[in-house]
């Protein structure tokens, strides 16, 4: 829940905005609406004041014109578009560190049915279109406070070629249980082994909570479940001390969870991190226990000249014969989309 919830004057003038605003006074959240279209008063006397306060607010806005050009995303899915950016969770590894402008906020998109009807441009007539809506957010850990999530669904439930992806590491799913997705929508949930997850990932659900989240969504229908394909991202994988058998032990939960037929893929995701990155986490947490050791990692350079620094690659390939091996044996049905 968040302390304060802002509104600009363009977001309050939306009807979905109308639409966020009965659902924070439904329940009781302290809610400004501002005078203006900019966000001020977010700035502490320091980055970590200053994320303190970013982290415990909503900003209701509207997405930027920018927003309506989309980008692709490969492996992921081949666009993303936003309900929202930021998140309410404090991973201390976190992705979008050094990703985003100015302070922390959570900011929700207003127009959000305007960000849904320019789907449709980008759908291939005839083939599979897929669209990620996680990466600037975690959608379902604002979803109480925006319904931004089960409305992306109820979208995709209409469409013919386009197909939704998300990703939480929350686990109050049952508001999507009953929606009418007709499988154009794959549930993910972001898991880790026990050292990483219980260090590294404040204010999450825990992660047994997560994969029971995970069971309901992919449950039929007949037996109380959504019937979503759903999927499992374990990221960021760490070589942690006995990470063997720390991820053996995440293995057996998932397979515990999911004791039955469904339709479910696998996403393999290495910790790595940029110059960028790096900075900002320790201003965030400057206590932070995460291997941060540039000299233990090898460089890897994208298209445009940034860098990212990676295990070395003998690490690389023992973490991903284990995991593929593993996942082979424990769900022969299911597919990894990647190793990254």
């Amino acid at each position: 829940m968040p302390e304060q919830v802002l509104f600009t004057p363009a977001a309050i003038a939306e009807p979905w905005g109308q639409q966020i605003l009965a659902r924070t006074e439904s329940l009781n959240l302290p809610i400004k609406i501002l005078p203006r279209n900019r966000l001020t008063g977010l700035r502490g006397e320091n980055e970590r004041e200053t994320y303190q306060i970013s982290k415990r607010t909503l900003a209701v806005v509207t997405a930027p014109p920018s927003s309506f050009k989309l980008s692709p995303i490969p492996p992921s899915a081949d666009w993303q578009f936003h309900l929202a950016e930021g998140c309410p969770a404090h991973c201390q590894y976190c992705y979008l560190a050094g990703s985003l402008q100015g302070p922390p906020v959570i900011r929700a998109f207003a127009n959000l049915p305007q960000t849904l009807a320019n789907l449709a441009a980008y759908e291939r007539s005839g083939e599979a279109t897929s669209f990620e809506v996680s990466c600037y957010t975690d959608p379902l850990g604002i979803e109480h406070l925006t319904g931004s999530l089960a409305e992306c669904i109820r979208y995709f439930g209409t469409r013919k070629d386009g197909y939704l992806r998300w990703v939480s590491k929350f686990d109050a799913v049952e508001p999507l249980l009953d929606l009418p997705h007709n499988g154009h929508t794959r549930c993910r949930v972001s898991v880790n082994a026990t050292p990483v997850s219980g260090r590294f990932e404040g204010g999450t659900a825990p992660v047994a909570a997560r994969l029971q989240a995970l069971r309901k969504l992919a449950l039929p229908t007949a037996r109380g479940g959504g019937g979503y394909p759903v999927g499992v991202v374990i990221a960021p994988i760490m070589p942690v001390e006995d990470w063997q058998s720390h991820y053996t032990e995440l293995l057996d939960s998932i397979e515990t969870a999911l004791d039955f037929d469904c339709d479910l893929t696998f996403e393999l995701i290495s910790h790595r991190f940029t110059p960028g990155s790096k900075e900002t986490i320790l201003e965030w947490y400057p206590q932070t226990k995460l291997d941060l050791d540039e000299s233990q990692r090898a460089v890897k350079r994208n298209k445009f000249g940034g860098i990212k620094y990676v295990y070395e690659a003998d690490i690389m390939k023992e973490l991903r014969r284990f995991f593929e091996r593993e996942l082979l044996r424990r769900f022969p049905h299911a597919k990894i989309l990647y190793w990254t």
